[in-house]
């Protein structure tokens, strides 16, 4: 049986923090289908290799799995189908032109319940070398040494 997310837990894209520099953040909704909120609600998502297209003045993002709701019946949806985000236009017009930039996407990085309301967190992000990738390792490494080290005092 699946765990159940409480209900004020986050999805979080752990890999877009590892693989990426997260430039800047935008609070988006989802146009999502009945069965879709169901089994986000039952925490069955994955948001590994997504990634966000702006396309007709419309955002979508693309391979975000939510897999099929258990008790849904023939009108269940489709996993991996586009998802449009909704956002202002003017945010839209923002993004437009800096995912025109070289080496610069959109990816979703967490998707949350705010009330009643599914939200997602929409970042404007930079690829990271290799070099930066273990460098952030380290800073991790030695930021729990010393939690430990703080820890072990008391």
């Amino acid at each position: 049986m699946a765990k159940k997310k409480p209900a004020g837990a986050a999805i979080v894209n752990r890999k877009a923090y590892h693989d990426y520099h997260i430039l800047e953040k935008f609070e988006t909704g989802m146009e999502l289908q009945g069965t879709e909120v169901k089994s986000i609600r039952a925490g069955q998502l994955n948001m590994r290799d997504n990634y966000a297209l702006v396309k007709n003045g419309e955002v979508w993002v693309q391979n975000l799995h939510i897999s099929p709701y258990k008790h849904g019946n023939i009108m269940n949806h489709e996993p991996m189908r586009p998802r449009r985000l909704l956002m202002h236009k003017r945010e839209i017009q923002r993004l437009i032109g800096k995912t025109q930039e070289q080496g610069l996407t959109l990816v979703l990085t967490r998707i949350y319940w705010k009330g009643n309301w599914l939200k997602a967190e929409l970042a404007l992000v930079k690829g990271k070398q290799l070099h930066d990738k273990r460098q952030a390792i380290a800073e991790r490494d030695t930021k729990r040494q010393i939690q430990r080290a703080l820890r072990n005092d008391l």
